[in-house]
């Protein structure tokens, strides 16, 4: 989820050879444009996951507003603006939702600073990307309906016809899309219509673990008498909405009204006509391995990723044939790894074979 946690996952290979191999793909790498992102861009994506709750309420300049991004910059929604950032689209869109803490920057391979998963889904499939960016430390049901009316926004201007509407979450994104969708569908937004295909990048459906430890460790100080024992309780506690709501996977306004100690809320039900792909990271070489059992990703067990309900005689939250693992890979290496794309290309190719 923070980008100071990115690195290669296990065993793999460098990137740069494998996206300029024949054997990889015959096609060559798509055209490159300036990268975005960058240290100011990576320090506001930390602050904000942060402390975004607390510089949206303070109305402060560096709370990052919600928005598309096209090479590190803001793309106004709006006909002209559109036709201009996307000239050559022919109304299949794919949006693509970063995780906790970071930018669009993070879908960037980073041997390959100018490749990410949409450009290649562009060069193999002609899906339009569009990366959104947006203050991760507000309640991620807040974020679900902002992008709820931002895509219908979306949807009325772009200036050709929207055929195809394809939703990318990585970890929290993967959240703030499910937000979205139960918003559009309680309004009647029209662009839930265009969405056939949702795809769960590391997705903590069930919650993350690390959350709650900092959750725990923050109410155990509270009841020490020390004054120290307080002050560091303070510094515990110091979350975000967003980074708090990741405990037990809450992307409904109604999860986190609710008090803290109710547990992982009920699940919803999926809006209909949408095919769920959920690709799961795990630590190991082989998803039984202890490493992966126990530690999934390394911020999200394979249990929440996968949407497996705790109790084995409870439901899934998705239908498990369209869930996919990926061995020997870390939670932040599955937003920029030719693994993963693997197998978001070959959901494609499925579907029109």
């Amino acid at each position: 989820m923070m980008a100071s946690e990115a690195s290669e996952g296990p065993g793999s290979e460098p990137e740069s050879a494998r996206l300029e191999s024949p054997s990889a793909d015959s096609t060559a790498v798509p055209a490159r444009v300036k990268s975005p992102g960058g240290g100011v861009d990576f320090a506001l994506g930390v602050l904000n996951g942060v402390l975004g709750d607390s510089l949206h309420r303070r109305r402060n300049t560096l709370a990052i507003p919600m928005g598309f991004h096209l090479e590190g910059q803001q793309v106004v929604v709006e006909r002209e603006a559109l036709r201009a950032a996307y000239p050559q689209s022919t109304g299949r869109l794919a949006v693509w939702v970063h995780g906790l803490a970071v930018t669009e920057a993070i879908w960037a391979f980073p041997t390959e600073p100018l490749v990410n998963y949409g450009a290649l889904l562009k060069r193999d499939a002609g899906i339009t990307p569009l990366y959104l960016r947006y203050n991760t430390g507000l309640h991620i049901s807040d974020n679900g309906e902002q992008l709820a009316h931002l895509l219908e926004q979306l949807v009325t201007e772009f200036p050709v016809p929207v055929t195809e509407l394809v939703l990318f979450g990585y970890s929290m994104g993967g959240l703030v899309l499910r937000g979205a969708c139960h918003v559009a569908q309680e309004r009647g937004f029209s662009w839930l219509s265009h969405v056939r295909r949702s795809f769960s990048i590391g997705v903590p459906h069930l919650g993350s673990p690390l959350e709650r430890v900092g959750n725990v460790i923050a109410q155990v100080l509270r009841v020490l008498p020390s004054p120290y024992a307080q002050l560091i309780a303070d510094v515990a506690d110091l979350r975000s909405d967003g980074i708090k709501d990741l405990g037990s996977g809450r992307w409904r306004r109604q999860d986190w009204a609710a008090p803290r100690d109710t547990g992982v809320p009920p699940p919803a039900p999926h809006p209909p006509g949408i095919v769920h792909h959920l690709i799961v990271g795990a630590l190991g070489q082989e998803e039984s391995h202890a490493l992966s059992a126990f530690l999934g990703d390394g911020v999200v067990p394979l249990s929440s990723a996968a949407g497996r309900a705790r109790h084995v005689d409870a439901e899934p939250l998705f239908p498990q044939e369209n869930v996919s693992v990926v061995t020997g890979i870390d939670h932040v290496s599955l937003a920029h790894h030719l693994d993963v794309y693997a197998r978001i290309r070959a959901c494609f190719e499925t579907e029109a074979a």
